[in-house]
């Protein structure tokens, strides 16, 4: 095969990965092998490839192809999540383009429409990570809207509600009014904003006297149903029992007395909107007050909002602290910052609204799932370990999970009405068996599926992502199907630290309560891509590169190569561009030593060098001694470090030394056992660095030999890990410094290589000869002397032996050397003028401290030695 003299990634990753693909290579079946699974965290249906994806497939990847390597069963499910709001929101949008309203669509309408567009659009996220390598095994894709995922999550609402953990609560509740739908408390953003704290004057009835109070909503005055104060404080002892009037619209409200309103905050008397704050609820249902809401869906006011009825909230706002300004309500307006819930999804200001919603209960669920990673016997291991803090304060202090949305596209709520009442319901898998349970709770065996109405409401999207590791094995709907058995639970999961509680903490909750025991073994969580101002990469600051546009400039290997080298376990990394191009140029140095390698002519009768046996066995060595560490990088899911550790093995103990050290002369041939030994030591290589950089070690790999689809790298067998002599590797490095020392002298002396040079050596370190034969061959010493007494030459140290080498004119580039001499004298004699100058100003000797002067002088001294030893070497030359 002609070897091409460039590597190309463009021409070489859809080769193999189509080779891949067509072996069945990625496709994983139980059998006798020990299994090793990882569940992909699903992106959303609507999604293309970022960074944040790069990075973690990235290292899925790297985790799956090694285990193998390693000869174990490896399966990578890969999927996609509905995004229930997200989506909605995008088909919503779409259909607004053609002129559909949602509102004129029936459900069964509209959700084909959904699947229409995903269809469409949907995946493409999929078929984007192929081009970065991502051997998934693809016949196993899962969506979390397919039928069979659906069965699970009804059927797991279903035993829930049975076991009384899932209940239907008017509570108060996260609305986001652009999506239309309640939002559970880990799906709201607090940030801090600044705005307007409104002080407003409330007459009371029957008097001319006031009170005050602040407030950062005035439209919400329209929903008052109370004015409430302390019983303890003494300045309101005049309004206990008596009636307060709303601004604007003139309602009656009582006044009411509880220790809950703290006497030092703002007025000390507290407007009660019991509708739209839920401490407000809280006094609200202990006073029995009425609960106005004030808002519809898409938070404009309603018909209680009187004139501003169909105005937005923030409109309002604007609007009615003018109106109370005139009409003499407003006191007075200060600057005020208070934290804002924000909707995660679409940036949304929450509404705190009361409503009909599912709740599921999480405190006894979340025990076992605290148990598992935090208690004396943890079953799961966070990486990094700080991660579990985080953990500990989610799952202790964990509230019910609002589980109900206000969508169509997702999971039906299945829970079937028979009647006006809020608890005239049924909860059942089917409309047959809601008909059954309907029958049986009313007594009413003429009660049909006609007489019956499916709850409006989808489930919360992580209600289905949560079954993920045992919803896509069938281990829901059949617990005891052979695949659920063989791979469950999976070994690893790499996601977010984002998405810790809403989708890690509820996957452990979930398979504690369904297979009694944990998902996965390691929890990996990556740090988020950010930029070199540190700010997180995101479409909207436009700081994200195009993903496929990297792996097109850079190869899908150099792209790999860039993330992993900048990102450390759980710390955000600092993205370059310029680590893709080092990348890039790792794949091309890999290729270029490859290319010497086969462009060596072999010859059979030629004996083995004595320096090539040596590089060998220390090259074995520290091959070893590479391979253990990457196992224990691996262990502790340091997959930066043991990149960086093959990087330099590759770099500088493959191509910049052994290389070197078996090199034949100039177009000479290289002995057999050399040649076979490092082919043997390039693949070896290969395999280690296969899961990072499959596409071009897969390349080399299949031009070093023809292959069989059996004799494929990405199936190969990992190199096992073997005792090594350390000795050998620390006198190599011994023997690396005597050669540094060689060449920076023949650097300095503008010897050029091919004029042998002696060696003397005062051995006071009684060093190993080992290496002695590669040191004379790769910095062309004819000799090496080993002496008691110091030679006359240019010298240098390695740890207590002192180096010699003699310098005759013979061995010198005269001219070169001339040049070097002269530009060295004119920096020197520069140098001098300077501090001479300085030390003539007598300005400057009288006003500076003592030791300045002193250290002045000792430089002049030191350069004038300089100048007189550089002249004096120009006189030896010319």
């Amino acid at each position: 095969m002609t070897i091409p003299s460039k590597y190309d990634a463009s021409q070489v990753e859809d080769k193999w990965y189509d080779y891949w693909m067509k072996n069945n290579y990625f496709h994983s079946t139980p059998d006798d092998r020990e299994p090793y699974t990882i569940v992909i965290p699903p992106p959303n249906v609507t999604g293309v490839l970022h960074m944040g994806h790069m990075l973690n497939n990235t290292i899925q990847d790297v985790l799956i192809r090694r285990a193998r390597l390693l000869g174990k069963n490896a399966c990578w499910v890969p999927g996609t999540d509905h995004a229930s709001i997200a989506t909605e929101a995008k088909v919503v949008a779409k259909l607004k383009e053609q002129g559909i309203s949602k509102n004129d669509l029936t459900r069964e309408e509209f959700l084909q429409h959904a699947f229409d567009w995903k269809d469409e659009y949907g995946g493409k996220i999929l078929e984007q990570l192929k081009k970065l390598g991502a051997s998934c095994d693809w016949e196993r894709t899962a969506f979390t809207m397919d039928p069979e995922m659906s069965e699970s999550v009804i059927k797991v609402f279903v035993d829930l509600y049975n076991k009384g953990l899932i209940y239907r609560g008017y509570r108060m509740v996260n609305w986001d009014p652009e999506a239309k739908t309640t939002l559970s408390d880990e799906e709201v953003i607090h940030e801090e904003r600044q705005g307007n704290l409104y002080y407003l004057k409330y007459k009371i009835e029957g008097s001319e006297d006031t009170l005050t109070i602040a407030t950062t909503r005035p439209e919400t005055i329209f929903g008052d149903t109370a004015i409430c104060i302390n019983p303890n404080d003494e300045r309101f002892t005049h309004l206990k029992g008596k009636k307060a009037i709303v601004p604007l619209c003139g309602r009656i409200i009582p006044i009411i007395e509880d220790e809950y309103v703290d006497v030092e905050f703002g007025t000390g008397c507290l407007k009660v909107t019991p509708a739209h704050d839920e401490n407000d609820k809280n006094l609200g249902d202990k006073h029995k007050l009425e609960v106005i809401d004030i808002f519809n869906d898409d938070a404009s006011l309603n018909s209680f909002g009187l004139h501003y009825q169909g105005k937005d909230r923030f409109v309002v706002r604007t609007e009615i602290s003018k109106e109370l300004e005139e009409k003499g309500f407003l006191v007075k307006t200060e600057v005020h910052t208070n934290k804002v819930g924000t909707s995660e999804r679409t940036k949304a200001v929450i509404e705190p609204r009361l409503s009909d919603q599912w709740f599921l209960k999480m405190k006894d669920l979340a025990k076992p799932a605290i148990d598992a990673v935090l208690g004396e016997d943890a079953e799961i291991n966070l990486y990094p370990k700080k991660f579990e803090n985080t953990y500990r304060h989610w799952m202790e202090n964990v509230r019910d999970w609002n589980i109900s949305r206000q969508l169509w596209w997702g999971q039906q709520i299945p829970a079937y009405f028979y009647g006006d009442g809020k608890e005239d319901f049924v909860v059942a898998e089917n409309i047959d068996d809601a008909v059954v349970l309907a029958q049986e709770k009313t007594k009413n065996t003429a009660l049909s599926a006609s007489d019956l109405t499916q709850d409006e409401d989808a489930l919360d999207t992580w209600f289905s992502s949560w079954l993920w590791p045992m919803s896509v094995f069938d281990g829901i709907r059949n617990p005891e199907n052979e695949e659920i058995k063989y791979y469950y639970p999976t070994n690893d999961l790499v996601t977010g630290p984002d998405i810790l509680f809403f989708w890690v903490a509820r996957m452990i909750v979930a398979g504690y309560e369904y297979k009694g025991e944990k998902p996965f073994n390691n929890v990996y969580l990556t740090g988020l891509v950010r930029d070199k101002q540190r700010r997180k990469m995101s479409k909207s600051l436009g700081n994200s590169p195009d993903a496929l546009k990297l792996i097109d400039d850079y190869g899908a290997d150099g792209v790999r190569v860039g993330l992993l080298l900048s990102s450390a376990a759980g710390n955000d990394l600092m993205f370059e561009e310029d680590l893709c191009q080092q990348g890039k140029g790792f794949a091309n140095k890999i290729w270029n030593a490859f290319r010497l390698i086969k462009g060596w002519e072999v010859d059979v009768t030629l004996p083995q060098p004595e320096t090539s046996k040596s590089g060998l066995v220390w090259y074995e060595a520290k091959f070893q001694k590479t391979l253990a560490e990457i196992e224990d990088h691996f262990s502790k899911y340091r997959l930066s470090d043991a990149l960086m550790a093959i990087y330099k093995l590759i770099n500088d103990d493959f191509s910049s030394w052994l290389l070197e050290i078996v090199k034949p002369a100039y177009q000479q041939p290289i002995d057999k056992r050399t040649f076979d030994a490092i082919i043997e030591v390039l693949e070896n290589n290969l395999k280690v660095l296969h899961p990072f950089m499959p596409f071009l070690t897969e390349d080399i790999w299949q031009y070093i030999a023809d292959r069989t689809p059996e004799e494929a790298l990405i199936i190969a067998k990992y190199p096992v890990i073997k005792d090594f002599d350390a000795k050998i590797i620390e006198d190599f490095e011994f023997a690396t410094g005597v050669v540094s020392g060689i060449r920076t002298i023949r650097k300095d002396k503008n010897i050029s290589f091919k004029d042998a040079v002696e060696l003397f050596v005062i051995d006071n370190d009684k060093s190993s000869k080992e290496f002695d034969a590669v040191i004379q061959k790769l910095t062309n010493t004819s000799i090496i002397n080993y002496v008691i007494e110091k030679v006359e030459g240019a010298s240098f140290r390695v740890k207590s032996n002192e180096y010699f080498v003699p310098i005759s004119i013979e061995n010198i580039d005269v001219e070169a050397e001339i040049k070097k001499l002269e530009a060295e004298l004119k920096r020197a004699e520069g140098f001098l003028f300077g501090i001479t100058k300085k030390l003539s100003n007598e300005r400057f000797v009288s006003n500076a401290p003592e030791q300045v002067i002193v250290i002045e002088r000792k430089k002049e001294a030191d350069t004038v030695a300089k100048i007189e030893t550089i002249k004096s070497s120009l006189n030896s030359l010319q």
